[in-house]
């Protein structure tokens, strides 16, 4: 198994931070993200625990449910399903307040299942995903703080 970490500092509030990475259709924003959608709402917010998001990336489809949700402070899911199939231990978000806005930490740790899949995990699945996450942020970023200059989003 391989754990991966990608942190970004955003210049916003926490709240907005969190709201933006919570809702998985703001994913489309990055070029690497073709389909992101809520199949089913969570229990007390529409991402919150229990909540089924589906994924369709560049690099495959992904069925998450969100196991913990702490708006504004993180939420973890698990990967339930993928194509292609993965093992998946834990993927999590977190958000803390810093000086100039919001640190996200984003963390998963997952193993590809084949013959040689720690060697695939290490050397080709985890600088994939470590690049989709970061154009994400980079997505949430431009986003965020466009709209905070009083630019229109498109």
């Amino acid at each position: 198994m391989e754990t991966l970490t990608v942190r970004r500092i955003i210049a916003a509030p926490i709240t907005d931070v969190f709201d933006w990475c919570a809702t998985t259709t703001n994913y489309t924003r990055s070029p690497w993200v073709l389909r992101a959608r809520l199949a089913r709402p969570g229990a007390e917010a529409p991402y919150g625990v229990g909540a089924v998001r589906l994924h369709t990336w560049l690099i495959g489809w992904f069925r998450e449910r969100i196991t913990v949700y702490n708006r504004p402070h993180g939420f973890d899911y698990t990967v339930e399903r993928s194509i292609p199939s993965a093992r998946h231990e834990l993927g999590r978000m977190t958000f803390s307040e810093v000086p100039g806005g919001t640190l996200v930490e984003w963390t998963t740790t997952f193993q590809v299942p084949l013959p040689f899949g720690a060697v695939l995990t290490r050397v080709f699945a985890k600088p994939v995903i470590a690049h989709v996450f970061g154009r994400i942020l980079d997505a949430g970023d431009a986003a965020l703080t466009d709209n905070r200059r009083g630019r229109v989003r498109s």
